[in-house]
């Protein structure tokens, strides 16, 4: 792009909102020591490249935009006379970092005033030292703040979560330990039982049926039927009847055990009829040490499940925390989603469906996974939220370009138009005083848009929301060395 020197005129500078309560004097210096430049059409500042100089339009039209979702967004197209852009923070010096924030393009034959970066600074120290000590405070103010109360809200969710986790935990423990104890006075009732059977008249061929029918009952249960509680209840009515025609004394007790390990009529005549010429104390005891043994299975599957249960929520935890491995990994993106799903499990409740639509041929992605959780449970907390615990959350990844999208949708009320374009702001809530910090999604932005070169978008109406995070498959500006955490489909 070519440019041509001008000469500067302070009168012309003076037309310019910046600088137009300057006195002469000032107005002589900078045209001492800044420039007037024609600039053709074309770049003038690439993004991220070192911040050298500070513009202001004179005259002609321009544009700025940024990188995001490895895409370059444009952000602001203008022709207004005294708009500025380039090394505006260059009076920070090396407090911050002196790079451009964005890239920086001329659309006609323009001209513009040029500072030098240092000239600018040295001009704002000399000039303004009051106004630059509040600029500084100000924005240093600002981003302190956002990062006390984005560790805040950190620790808010993560007090949330792991009082959720300790709820779900507690339960499946509880049973364990419940079934634990049954378990035990069964095996000891066993004991007892065998002790009498022992006594019993049965000859070696019926006691060898009887084990055998023990085998059986065993295996049956790891097979039992889903029954719905009428048709349980009709069998057990069913089961019931026959142990007391029978002479099963209390035999309603034992029906229950019987029918939830899928046991019928004709399997009790088939008991009845193997232990043929035993009858009365010996057939009871034989069927209770059958009843035992279908409870044992049961009481033992109960305790599987729940241990299951506790190491399935303490793998979430860890997928979700990664802990003990690298910030910067090689990710199965579902694996982010689902330990998030589990870990809000709670606060998800009853009442809203969990809707999950995976594109499960997705290759992995590169990413600081811990904090992608913290944008999962950012957007889903607000879906929660949104449609008052109640409704539908559907959770859908697929391809898009260059980029996994992960949508979270919710069938709320919707986001008022007026509002969409401000909800990425820091501070900017609409739940009541005191609910919200009105960071959740602009810590999202910034770990989404800012750490991994993605992008995160609205698009609501009634009944339908959804919050579409793009991240880029290929990160150029990867760190050296990368963990790779689950498998490619």
């Amino acid at each position: 792009m070519g440019t041509t020197s001008l000469i500067c005129d302070p009168n012309e500078l003076r037309d310019l909102f910046l600088f137009e309560s300057l006195n002469d004097e000032q107005l002589a210096w900078l045209c001492k020591d800044g420039r007037v430049e024609r600039f053709e059409p074309g770049l003038v500042f690439r993004e991220g490249a070192p911040a050298t100089c500070f513009y202001v339009l004179m005259e002609g039209e321009v544009r700025l935009t940024k990188i995001s979702g490895g895409e370059e967004i444009e952000l602001v197209r203008t022709d207004h006379h005294g708009s500025y852009s380039g090394a505006w923070t260059a009076y920070m010096g090396d407090k911050i970092d002196q790079t451009y924030s964005g890239s920086f393009y001329v659309t006609k034959p323009s001209k513009f005033f040029v500072l030098d970066a240092g000239t600018f600074s040295q001009m704002m120290h000399e000039w303004f030292p009051m106004a630059l000590h509040l600029l500084e405070g100000v924005f240093f103010g600002n981003r302190n703040s956002n990062e006390i109360i984005g560790q805040r809200e950190r620790l808010l969710a993560l007090g949330s979560l792991s009082a959720g986790l300790t709820h779900e935990l507690n339960n499946p423990a509880a049973a364990a330990v419940r079934a634990t104890s049954s378990l035990r006075e069964r095996v000891a009732g066993m004991r007892h039982k065998l002790k009498m059977m022992a006594h019993g008249k049965f000859d070696s061929a019926t006691m060898e049926a009887l084990a055998q029918l023990q085998e059986e009952a065993a295996a049956q249960v790891a097979k039992a039927p889903t029954l719905t509680p009428l048709e349980a209840a009709d069998r057990e009515d069913e089961l019931g009847d026959w142990l007391e025609a029978h002479d099963i004394s209390n035999g309603w007790d034992i029906a229950p055990t019987f029918v939830q390990a899928g046991f019928d009529i004709d399997w009790l005549e088939k008991v009845h009829g193997t232990l043929t010429g035993c009858e009365g104390a010996v057939f009871e005891g034989a069927i209770r040490w059958l009843n035992y043994t279908v409870e044992t299975e049961l009481l033992m599957n109960e305790i599987s499940d729940s241990t299951t249960r506790i190491s399935t929520l303490v793998n979430a935890a860890k997928q979700y925390s990664q802990m003990d491995r690298a910030p910067f990994q090689v990710v199965d993106i579902h694996e982010l989603l689902d330990s998030t799903l589990v870990m809000l499990g709670r606060k998800i409740g009853d009442n809203v469906q969990v809707v999950k639509e995976y594109d499960l041929a997705l290759p992995p992605v590169p990413c600081y996974a811990a904090e992608l959780n913290q944008v999962w449970t950012n957007l889903i907390d607000n879906a929660i939220s949104a449609m008052d615990g109640r409704g539908t959350l559907t959770v859908r990844t697929y391809r898009d370009g260059p980029c996994v999208a992960v949508e979270i949708g919710d069938t709320g009320p919707g986001v008022p138009e007026e509002i969409r374009t401000r909800i990425f702001e820091p501070f900017f809530t609409t739940k009541p005083v005191g609910e919200g910090t009105g960071l959740g999604l602009d810590i999202s932005f910034r770990i989404v848009v800012n750490k991994h070169h993605g992008d995160i978008r609205v698009e609501s109406e009634p009944g339908d929301t959804r919050f579409i995070v793009r991240i880029p498959f290929e990160r150029a500006d990867a760190p050296g060395s990368i963990e790779t955490v689950g498998t490619a489909i």
